[in-house]
């Protein structure tokens, strides 16, 4: 029998699924590869699919902050995702087929969004771009992004249904934990996370802020934010909070960039 050869390393022999190696390599710290970037999801149901009136103040209003500010703008999809969701599932499609189809509505609007900023040098990159933020911050351009993360086919199954579980709330809070960002920023329709929807009670309360496993532990009927985006925040390396805010309104975006309290903080640290 032919004796097996591993090559010289710390995981030699390793099956990369003992817990005891897991705790051996932890204290390794991750490069922050971007520390002081800003990524700015841009919702596309709660901002892009209210046109002008909401988008091109939102478009003044970044282009003005990426002047001292290191950005990232992240698109999600909207209406149009949710169209072509609801006739796959009709159809009975596999959650990673509806994955692809709703990828591609995020794509555009992160075609739009880039050619509406334009004169801000907004430029449209594509994930296999995502390494090359700090040169293209460098020389000035401000990159503009689709929020789907490519997972695609690879989609893993809910527990319930067949939409994706990670949709383009996931895949910015993934951009951001992977570029080591300083900011995670949401941009909704509304203030911030409720204790219920307020379309539907207007007695609902805005949580200023709130960790992550208090939020899971709610187990709420409806949220404003995606849910793998909270139990992300539980192993994030990087990123330890998300904050959303109301995008309809012009300065709230400055304001939390420029350190304010605005909307809500989810957190991944205990009060």
């Amino acid at each position: 029998m032919t004796k097996r050869r591993e090559l010289a390393s710390g995981l030699r022999g390793e099956s990369l699924v003992r817990k005891g190696l897991f705790e051996k390599i932890e204290v390794i710290p991750q490069i922050r590869i971007v520390p002081d970037l800003n990524v700015i999801k841009i919702g596309g149901h709660g901002i892009i699919d209210y046109g002008r009136r909401i988008v091109m103040p939102l478009v003044e209003e970044i282009g003005k902050l990426s002047e001292k500010n290191k950005l990232l703008v992240v698109t999600g999809g909207g209406v149009r995702t949710r169209h072509i969701l609801d006739l796959g599932i009709n159809l009975g499609l596999p959650t990673g087929v509806l994955a692809e189809l709703a990828g591609k509505i995020s794509e555009q609007n992160a075609i739009m969004m880039a050619i509406l900023l334009s004169k801000y040098d907004g430029v449209r990159i594509h994930t296999s771009d995502l390494l090359k933020i700090s040169s293209l911050l460098a020389i000035g351009l401000l990159p503009v992004t689709h929020g789907t993360p490519p997972y695609g086919l690879y989609e893993q199954p809910p527990k319930v249904g067949s939409i994706p579980p990670n949709r383009t709330d996931t895949g910015a809070f993934l951009i951001a934990e992977v570029l080591g960002a300083k900011n995670c920023i949401m941009l909704k329709n509304v203030e911030g996370l409720y204790t219920e929807d307020p379309r539907v009670n207007p007695n609902a309360e805005l949580i200023s802020e709130i960790t992550a496993t208090e939020l899971l532990e709610r187990d709420m009927e409806d949220m404003v934010l995606e849910k793998r985006v909270v139990e992300s925040l539980l192993t994030a390396k990087h990123v330890k909070e998300v904050k959303i805010i109301n995008g309809h309104k012009p300065g709230h975006l400055t304001r939390v960039i420029n350190g304010e309290n605005v909307g809500t903080v989810v957190t991944s640290r205990k009060k």
